[in-house]
C-alpha cells in the first residue's frame, strides 16, 4: 500500500469510522450522528476511506428524493496495512495507539476487563499457536459486530497486536542457558 493510503490512518475521525461501520453498514449521514460530527466531514473522511481500500459501497438507497451510499468496512482490508517502511508501520501504529487511549477514557468502571503488555520470549510453537488464535479471536469478534445500540450487545474495546520482534541497537542477544 502506497505511503498516502496509510497515510488515511492518521486522522483520529477515520480509526472511528472504521470500528462503526465493522458492525453495520451507513450512509454517511447516518454514520454522522452516531459520531456526533457533521455529515460533510464524515462524508469526506469515508470517501478518504473508501479510495483507500479499507470500506465498501454494500448498497445505494433514496432518501428524500436523493440516494445515497452504505458503507461497510471489510476487516480483511486490514492485511494491505502491513507496511514494510518504518515510517508507515510507526504511522499505523500511533494511529491505533492514540484510538486506544481515547476508547480507555470511555472504560466502564467496575465491568470485567484484560489487558496484557509485554516483550516476552517464546518457543516457535507457542508463537504459532497464539498468532493463530488471536487471528480468529480477531475474526470472531470482527463476524458478531452488530450496529451500534443493538438491544441485547455490550459496547467494547479490541486491540490486538501481536508480532514478533527483530534485532535493534542496544538489544542484548538471547541469553545462554546455565547448565
Amino acid at each position: 500500500m502506497p505511503h498516502d493510503q496509510l497515510r488515511v490512518l492518521a486522522h483520529p475521525l477515520r480509526m472511528r469510522i472504521l470500528s462503526l461501520l465493522t458492525g453495520t453498514a451507513m450512509s454517511a449521514a447516518e454514520a454522522a450522528r452516531e459520531l456526533g460530527d457533521t455529515q460533510a466531514n464524515t462524508s469526506y473522511h469515508i470517501r478518504r476511506l473508501h479510495d483507500a481500500g479499507l470500506l465498501e459501497v454494500t448498497e445505494e438507497v433514496r432518501i428524500r428524493g436523493g440516494r445515497a451510499k452504505r458503507y461497510r468496512h471489510r476487516p480483511d482490508s486490514g492485511k494491505r496495512l502491513t507496511a514494510r517502511n518504518p515510517d508507515e508501520r510507526r504511522l499505523v501504529t500511533k494511529a491505533v495507539a492514540d484510538e486506544l487511549v481515547r476508547r480507555a477514557d470511555l472504560r466502564a468502571p467496575d465491568r470485567p476487563a484484560s489487558l496484557t503488555d509485554a516483550e516476552l520470549w517464546v518457543s516457535p510453537e507457542v508463537w504459532a499457536r497464539t498468532l493463530k488464535q488471536a487471528r480468529t479471536l480477531s475474526r470472531e469478534l470482527h463476524d458478531a459486530a452488530q450496529p451500534p445500540r443493538t438491544p441485547g450487545t455490550v459496547r467494547i474495546s479490541v486491540s490486538l497486536a501481536l508480532f514478533e520482534l527483530g534485532e535493534s541497537a542496544g538489544t542484548a542477544a538471547a541469553p545462554e542457558k546455565l547448565g
